[in-house]
């Protein structure tokens, strides 16, 4: 029977998956612990917005404003509440976290729901590390508050007590891939993609004359990198390279990297960290780069936030992540799909 066919609520059916649930809600309680132990505040931030969220290869759930007078506009289901936080940032905030169902339209798998949970935290400091920190001790936390011994996924146990491992991208790609990657960005506005495409079909990768240099970067993290972080301890991939720095600030101490960070659980990607840009000339240009790109392979662009550009000057230099909350629930209860840990599914 196909899960859609599913009754999610049938007694039987949904008895199997409560426990799960029950687990689910005491790490909640616990995570709202461990931020206000820290002098965090919680935040709410709003759903709808002028601009989604402009990753490229994000689809977003577009709605209208009706207002008063029957005049209609334009609004969008946040992908991430991140340019929400970042103007309490600039408001005045200095550590901050929420937890924000956030939307992404044509996402379904087993570790993909088009709703979801996005647990987002900020401090208003420089260091990376700090949110490193904060990661540590998090996951070990939720592993003391629900007496559990590991993380789980795909029967691999991940001792969240052992020393969390540290591996750059650049390491990650040659061990893993035998490829030098920062010698396809001796300029990071314009990534080398011959080289980098030559290198992907010498391992087998299969190559499509329009990959980009981040297509190409994509696949070979999937087939070759991904399934092998974090599976005997919990892993950051770190200095990413500035072409896929997002919202992430540059590297002062070498312009070809962005203080970016990704935390892998069991081959699990569980969170995405930035050392925050705040130029919004910088930030601009990327946008509008970004938003060429989805154009050119969608067929359509978001509109720019201005007022988050306007906002950028203001904030004050910090450092943010984002982590899936429905993946952490998997992890933390060993459940095969995200579908076992959601209260109600979107069907």
């Amino acid at each position: 029977m196909d899960k859609a066919d599913l009754l999610w609520w049938a007694p039987e059916h949904y008895a199997r998956r409560r426990p799960r649930l029950l687990k689910r809600q005491r790490a909640l309680a616990a995570l709202r612990s461990f931020f206000a132990a820290r002098d965090f505040v919680e935040v709410e931030t709003p759903t709808l917005q002028i601009s989604p969220g402009l990753e490229p290869h994000l689809q977003a759930f577009e709605t209208s404003l009706a207002a008063p007078d029957g005049r209609r506009r334009r609004r969008y289901l946040h992908t991430s509440p991140e340019f929400t936080c970042k103007k309490l940032l600039a408001a005045g905030e200095r550590r901050l976290f929420t937890l924000a169902r956030v939307f992404r339209n044509g996402e379904a798998a087993a570790t993909h729901h088009p709703e979801f949970t996005l647990l987002e935290w900020y401090r208003a400091e420089p260091d990376l590390t700090r949110i490193m920190e904060d990661c540590i001790g998090l996951l070990r936390c939720l592993a003391e508050a629900l007496e559990i011994p590991a993380l789980t996924w795909q029967g691999r146990n991940i001792d969240p007590f052992q020393p969390f491992e540290r591996l750059s991208v650049q390491e990650a790609f040659e061990h893993y891939a035998g490829i030098d990657l920062l010698a396809t960005v001796p300029d990071p506005l314009a990534p080398n993609t011959a080289y980098l495409r030559q290198a992907a079909r010498r391992i087998g990768i299969r190559v499509a004359d329009d990959d980009s240099w981040a297509d190409l970067v994509t696949k070979i993290q999937l087939d070759c990198i991904e399934l092998n972080l974090g599976t005997e301890r919990a892993t950051f991939l770190t200095d990413y390279p500035l072409p896929l720095a997002a919202l992430a600030r540059p590297n002062p101490a070498d312009p070809r990297l962005a203080e970016r960070f990704e935390l892998y659980v069991g081959g699990l990607e569980l969170a995405n960290a930035f050392g925050e840009l705040n130029d919004p000339v910088e930030q601009r240009r990327r946008f509008e780069a970004d938003m060429e790109l989805k154009e050119r392979l969608y067929g359509e662009r978001y509109p720019i936030d201005e007022d988050f550009l306007k906002a950028l000057p203001f904030m004050p230099p910090a450092c943010g992540i984002a982590l899936g909350i429905d993946r952490l629930a998997m992890l933390m209860t060993g459940a095969d799909t995200i579908e076992e840990v959601l209260w109600a599914p979107v069907r």
